[in-house]
């Protein structure tokens, strides 16, 4: 890994966390209220919303160029998201044991190799939510088949990588894992880091 820039550095001085009091809790989240103390050095009420699981994204890459999405309806915007295969892995798991699991339970689909290519912080300013990508090849389908749990209506489209790079430009993919993953297989694509005949298709 090439060293850092000099202006990556962190600059001036953190935020000090105070007093904190639990607001809501559930298997999923936590929310709590902190006495705090700006980098400014005014006093300040934070509120946090912490997650109890890493977010992980699949980007099932198959041999012919094409990549399998999920499309679900999705309660936070009210809207139909069409996505990676997606899910969450507890804080005290392997991140890649959860990508392989929700590949399988959601698309039915294995892969022989596996690449973490990405590693984000989603929604920074109010909550600690982190996520993680890996790129899927060499797919087939797994032993146990598509087991979607009890909330989950899952659909499932097998579309040309590019065609799927378009759509997360235009604005017609909206998760930002999705879009995220998906421009940097463009750029590892464009670098050279992917097998050569993959390279070609992906890139038209």
């Amino acid at each position: 890994m090439s060293q850092k820039p000099a202006w990556l550095r962190p600059h001036g001085l953190p935020w000090k966390r105070g007093a904190a009091r639990l607001v809501y809790d559930n298997p999923w989240i936590r929310v709590t209220d902190h006495e705090a103390v700006a980098p400014t050095g005014q006093p300040a009420q934070y509120g946090l919303i912490s997650f109890k699981n890493l977010a992980t994204a699949v980007l099932p890459l198959h041999d012919d160029g094409t990549v399998t999405l999920v499309g679900q309806n999705r309660f936070a915007h009210a809207d139909y998201s069409w996505e990676l295969p997606e899910g969450g892995a507890p804080l005290d798991e392997d991140p890649l044991d959860g990508a392989k699991r929700e590949l399988a339970e959601e698309t039915g689909l294995q892969a022989l190799e596996w690449r973490k290519i990405l590693h984000v912080q989603l929604s920074n300013s109010v909550t600690d939510e982190c996520g993680v990508g890996y790129l899927a090849l060499g797919l087939s389908e797994s032993d146990g088949g598509h087991q979607s749990d009890d909330t989950e209506a899952l659909m499932l489209a097998r579309v040309p990588y590019r065609e799927a790079l378009d759509a997360a430009l235009e604005g017609h993919l909206k998760d930002v894992l999705t879009v995220a993953m998906l421009l940097r297989a463009y750029h590892m694509a464009r670098e050279g880091a992917l097998p050569d005949a993959l390279t070609r298709v992906m890139l038209g």
